[in-house]
């Protein structure tokens, strides 16, 4: 009997990393356990939204403790630094965005890849709607890929692990659609940037989303803000 084919997904319990879960899962067919973090963020709804979609797709669900939110330069780590409401600007890297947090989740997933012989590491980042982000550029996934190849005993063996980033360069419409047809239940994922008992719809998290569930026909799954807005 063929032994089933492993993956890692590096689940954060919103929209874009729940989309890849189901595609890792439904469409691409891999044994799944999916990699949560709790790295200092505002809020752990996000947490306990990755935990209910990784049961509803059969994956097996970790969550690691990695605290980056010591040293701050984020406004998603640092209580200090408000969260911006005011929408992206072209070439201007977010406040949102957190120093290195990408290289620490993928290189951790690495090693659990490693560990449990995993033939692909999904990851849900997007290169279209935060282009501001250094660390979501295929470029960067590219440099990664030939760095765990160099790093690991799997890798120097031709068996490492490859990074698949199948949203990278999907708009994020798109991925709305694509969440929908493979039954994600974008209700129950979480994107916004805030903590609270709803999404906040201004954040810019928030903003993005609803303009893309518009877009694709469902504002019903919007926020009130975000539906108002049409």
């Amino acid at each position: 009997m063929t032994a089933p084919k492993r993956a890692v997904v590096l689940l954060s319990g919103g929209l874009d990393s729940s989309t890849t879960l189901a595609i890792a899962t439904k469409r691409d067919g891999y044994d799944v356990t999916a990699l949560s973090f709790r790295y200092g963020q505002r809020h752990t709804i996000e947490l306990e939204r990755a935990a209910s979609i990784a049961r509803l797709f059969g994956a097996r669900h970790r969550v690691v403790d990695v605290n980056i939110s010591s040293w701050g330069g984020s406004a998603l780590t640092d209580e200090r630094i408000d969260v911006p409401t005011g929408g992206t600007e072209e070439g201007v890297i977010p406040q949102t965005y957190v120093p290195g947090r990408n290289t620490v989740f993928i290189a951790v997933g690495l090693s659990l890849a490693e560990a449990i012989d995993a033939d692909a590491i999904y990851l849900g980042i997007n290169a279209v709607d935060y282009s501001g982000y250094p660390d979501c550029r295929p470029e960067y996934l590219e440099a990664f890929q030939k760095l765990a190849d160099l790093a690991t005993k799997a890798g120097l063996e031709g068996r490492g692990a490859k990074l698949v980033a199948p949203l990278v360069l999907m708009t994020k419409t798109d991925i709305v659609k694509t969440a929908l047809e493979l039954g994600v239940p974008i209700v129950e994922t979480w994107s916004c940037y805030q903590g609270g008992e709803e999404p906040c719809g201004v954040c810019d998290s928030c903003r993005i989303r609803d303009k893309a569930l518009v877009e694709a026909g469902h504002p019903e799954l919007a926020t009130p803000i975000g539906r108002s807005a049409r």
